[in-house]
């Protein structure tokens, strides 16, 4: 595995010049990381009233502490738009709350990612009104509104979510679930996807699901077959029920891989507690009161999470994992943070802390230029500072970067 990581780093040569142009020969100069290009992302929705200014006092200082081991660890975050709680009330849309915590997110150097524009779960029940025409104009306009409007704070967005289940969701009735049904999957994904990149051509768009059935990767040839541009094939790996282990996990990859298209982990959930039982076919219909993390369960998930972010960061088109949540009582009360309630950090955190700022990033490094001015350089993708005495310069590292040329 260690040697799968290391392929990821792009080996480059670096070469320094003056600002008129001549070698800096026999120099020594700094090279340190400052971001990656790869994504260690968080469902960020705490951020929300904290951007909002909704806490006060001893609730402040806990959500300061989770907010601190945010940034301190990750450098994406995904942002709630359930049309539902986003837009309770036809026409006035909680558009300023998001707003700010995409900001405040923005500020602490997140990329932010919007979930999701389409999806038949959480949808506006003041939907069910309306003829399926007009539901199709609403979801259009819903999405136009949202992707203009936040365009520039977030540049990525979940634009379909579970597609496969849309058109047969049966649970309650729903407004998606009803246009799915007679459009089709396919249809309707690219009606959602094409108005979205209308709004914003350079953002990053996603289809996702939880469904790692042939049904999906069908689904997804089906869309690439009739011409729909996706950028991103997002998988979500909820495991209450335990840990896929390995060799799932490299069969969805190799399955998932055939289309040559950049995969997230969109919703990754390892449980430090008991597991849910195996016979929970919908992990919704679990409702527990009470689900406590364990010593014994952290050490596990601590193992787990490290081996499942060890195979995902080592695979060539993975692009991006996205925990869920962050702390521990959010979704379904379970046990699936990586701090606990009290907010201080388990097993897992540290140990990725360990990896994704320790063993996947290079610390400052010393090194000489030769006779032609020239340093050899190896990394991960992601941006870069480079200081000779006292003057400083950004670059960017990827695939491509065979040579680069810093001018001082």
């Amino acid at each position: 595995m260690n040697n799968q990581i290391e392929s990821k780093k792009v080996y480059s040569t670096i070469k320094v010049m003056a600002k008129n142009g001549s070698l800096l020969s026999e120099k020594l100069v700094r090279v340190c990381q400052k971001k990656h290009s790869f994504l260690f992302g968080t469902a960020a929705f705490d951020t929300v009233p904290l951007a909002g200014g909704e806490y006060s006092g001893k609730e402040l200082e806990a959500a300061q502490v989770r907010a601190d081991k945010l940034v301190a660890l990750f450098n994406a975050a995904t942002l709630p738009f359930y049309w539902g709680p986003f837009e309770p009330e036809e026409g006035k849309p909680r558009t300023e709350p998001l707003r700010k915590a995409a900001q405040w997110c923005v500020d602490h150097n997140l990329k932010v990612k919007g979930h999701p524009l389409c999806w038949h779960t959480m949808c506006a029940d003041w939907l069910l009104k309306y003829s399926n025409e007009e539901i199709l104009k609403q979801q259009k306009a819903r999405i136009r509104r949202e992707v203009a409007g936040f365009k520039g704070l977030i540049d990525m967005w979940d634009v379909i979510n579970e597609a496969v289940i849309m058109p047969v969701f049966d649970r309650y009735d729903n407004a998606i679930t009803r246009i799915c049904k007679e459009m089709g999957r396919i249809q309707l994904i690219r009606t959602v996807f094409e108005t979205a990149r209308a709004e914003n051509p350079g953002a990053v768009f996603l289809i996702n699901d939880f469904d790692m059935s042939d049904a999906y990767d069908i689904l997804v040839e089906g869309c690439l077959e009739c011409g729909i541009k996706i950028d991103v094939i997002g998988l979500q790996s909820h495991m209450h029920q335990g840990y896929w282990g390995m060799e799932k996990t490299q069969k969805i990859l190799e399955r998932f891989s055939r289309f040559n298209l950049p995969i997230h982990f969109t919703e990754t959930t390892l449980v430090s507690g008991r597991l849910m039982p195996p016979e929970i076919v919908d992990l919704n219909d679990y409702q527990v009161t009470d689900w406590p993390t364990t010593p014994e369960g952290e050490e596990r998930q601590a193992r787990e999470t490290i081996t499942h972010y060890e195979t995902l960061f080592a695979h060539p088109l993975v692009e991006g994992i996205t925990w869920w949540d962050m702390r521990d009582g959010e979704w379904l009360n379970a046990p699936a943070g990586l701090i606990r309630r009290d907010g201080s950090s388990k097993p897992a955190y540290d140990e990725l802390m360990k990896r994704v700022k320790g063993e996947w990033w290079l610390l400052p490094v010393e090194l000489k230029t030769d006779g032609n001015g020239e340093v050899k350089f190896a990394g991960f993708p992601g941006e870069y500072e480079l200081s000779v005495d006292g003057d400083r310069k950004t670059f960017t590292v990827d695939k491509k970067s065979d040579t680069i040329e810093i001018h001082l």
